[in-house]
């Protein structure tokens, strides 16, 4: 479904991802893990069209994506779940979701997705009028990845989904993740939290300094030492 292959991108002189290749296939939860500064949010902007790539091909359903606007690629059925959130904060909880689905016309079908996104995350419903900036930095990951949904992808790719909360709601998010796997949208996850993300993943790729350094299977990557040492404490 999502392909990037022998990609290179760069902030100025700076070459931050080196010959990147990594794939997600339909149904699938992929993780990439690094530490910070890894690369891995660059790659998030590179498949999202912020960055352009100098060289290589970002590919989705087969098709280039890596030479047209973010709007285009979302618009085929792609969406993001940014890093820190990034709700709109003074626009309601009702009218975050709203902007989600921007692109839908058909009123209907966008109340029906408002539905499934309440069903998901019922705090939500109950905080519709309230202004989104007032959330909980939970409730706001909440509303990032509903709003998110209102899209309709066919592939979500989430960006630090867990970072900055509590034990608890990271737990909750993990569950949430799964839950939109079972629904049938396909999952990339960027994420720092290696032990979680990889309980919740089919497969797995190991980002340091801008270069794919280990793929394999989640299950195997938990028991491998390289990443036991440097990101579950092993």
């Amino acid at each position: 479904m999502l392909e990037l292959h022998n990609v290179d991108t760069y902030y100025g002189p700076n070459h931050v991802l080196k010959n990147l290749s990594l794939e997600v296939n339909q149904g699938e939860v992929v993780t990439l893990l690094g530490a910070n500064a890894a690369g891995k949010t660059t790659t998030m902007k590179t498949i999202f069209g912020l960055v352009k790539p100098k060289s290589g091909t970002v590919t989705f359903k087969g098709q280039r994506i890596d030479t047209v606007g973010t709007d285009q690629i979302i618009m085929r059925g792609m969406a993001l779940v940014p890093e820190a959130r990034r709700v709109f904060p003074r626009m309601s909880v009702l009218e975050n979701l709203q902007m989600g689905a921007f692109l839908n016309d058909d009123r209907e079908a966008v109340d029906q997705d408002l539905t499934r996104v309440y069903t998901l995350f019922p705090r939500l419903k109950e905080r519709a009028k309230q202004v989104a900036g007032t959330l909980s930095g939970g409730e706001q990951q909440m509303l990032a990845m509903g709003r998110a949904l209102m899209a309709r992808p066919q592939l979500i790719c989430m960006d630090e989904p867990s970072m900055g909360l509590s034990p608890i709601l990271v737990q909750t998010v993990f569950d949430t993740i799964q839950e939109i796997r079972k629904q049938g949208v396909t999952v990339f996850l960027v994420e720092q939290n290696a032990f979680m993300a990889l309980n919740v993943a089919d497969r797995g790729y190991v980002l340091q300094q801008g270069q794919i350094v280990l793929t394999d299977t989640a299950k195997n990557l938990l028991d491998n030492d390289l990443v036991r040492r440097a990101y579950l404490g092993g």
